[in-house]
């Protein structure tokens, strides 16, 4: 076997989600909350009836449409689906892969950009943010100006921060970019802004979304929309059916009930602001701003404070060794009112 595997899957971390039985989960910035009763039982029944033995072809046209609606796609643009906004970055990857080429993303970040870019012989560049996770604006403006990146990604919100980046130094990105600008907006359901008039106005602007946090984390389902152009050629890297027909019609049938799901973001809105305030009131926590469904935190001690709300039954990740700018970090997804009561009580009692 180390003859024919690639050398450098000794040295790469793989990831690994936390064992959650029994515990509040509150780690992975998942939808807490279940469809009605009602309507998950018209999903089942109409999962039922599926054609499992034919491919998703048909439905995989009207989840396009669908997808394009819910996210008023431009015109002149097409959307891509994919298996989690996951398999979409990995096309990116694929589509950049040309020796020498470079991805460049603010760090700390989501960690597949990373990843992505390993896999596929590029070279990762990762510009640190300042101290409070704003973008560096003269460091990425240096470092894309030596480095002349094929792909540029920025989380909005980004992850694990919870931050918008401020506009003017979004903007001054997409203007010296010399290639790619992927606007990965996996958190908008929770956002006070969005990125689609960039989209509208730059044709090599890329927005990312994803259902997962959505309410659909099981289902898996992202999505990737630009120009028609730029997307056709990365369709040609999608595997044919990866979607199933399982996930689209699941997918189908969210969106037709996205009020809903506009609901629950609503109130988890609601309970990030309380949950903010409670974090705030504890002595020696600094909660940071966040715009999305979770909440970066600073601690004392972060690997004593996670050890302690696990005994005490709250599962939260501690994001310490992800980037030295996040020493002492824990990031707490916002449950439901009950949870983070709880969260509020495990993490007062483990400082």
């Amino acid at each position: 076997m180390q003859r024919v595997l690639r050398q450098d899957l000794r040295t790469m971390p793989g990831f690994v989600a936390q064992p959650s039985a029994g515990l509040v989960k509150l780690d992975m910035m998942e939808n807490p909350f279940s469809l009605p009763a009602a309507l998950r039982e018209a999903l089942g029944r109409r999962l039922a009836e599926l054609p499992l033995n034919r491919y998703p072809a048909e439905r995989g046209l009207l989840l396009q449409q669908a997808l394009a609606a819910h996210a008023q796609m431009p015109e002149g643009c097409d959307i891509l689906p994919g298996n989690g906004s996951d398999e979409l970055i990995t096309l990116l990857g694929l589509a950049c892969a040309v020796p020498g080429q470079v991805i460049l993303a603010p760090v700390p970040g989501f960690m597949m950009y990373e990843v992505s870019a390993r896999l596929h012989g590029l070279k990762f560049i990762g510009v640190p943010t300042t101290a409070d996770f704003e973008l560096d604006l003269p460091a990425m403006l240096a470092a894309m100006h030596e480095h002349r990146p094929a792909l540029v990604y920025l989380a909005y919100p980004n992850n694990p921060t919870g931050n918008l980046w401020q506009d003017e130094a979004i903007d001054a990105i997409i203007d010296a970019a010399p290639g790619l600008v992927v606007m990965d907006e996996a958190y908008q359901p929770f956002a006070a802004r969005n990125a689609l008039q960039r989209l509208q106005r730059h044709e090599h602007v890329l927005l990312l979304r994803t259902m997962s946090k959505f309410g659909l984390a099981g289902v898996r389902i992202g999505a990737l929309i630009g120009r028609s152009a730029l997307i056709a050629d990365l369709g040609k890297l999608r595997p044919p059916f990866n979607i199933s027909v399982l996930n689209c019609e699941a997918a189908l049938f969210a969106l037709e009930h996205a009020d809903e799901y506009a609901r629950q973001a609503s109130v988890i809105r609601s309970e990030r602001a309380l949950l903010q305030a409670g974090l705030q009131a504890l002595p020696g926590v600094q909660p940071f701003p966040s715009e999305a469904n979770m909440i970066l935190v600073r601690v004392p001690d972060a690997k004593r404070a996670h050890l302690g709300m696990k005994t005490r039954g709250v599962l939260v990740r501690n994001v310490s060794a992800m980037h030295p700018l996040l020493l002492n970090c824990l990031r707490i997804t916002v449950g439901r009112p009950d949870e983070n009561l709880m969260t509020l009580a495990a993490l007062q009692q483990s400082l």
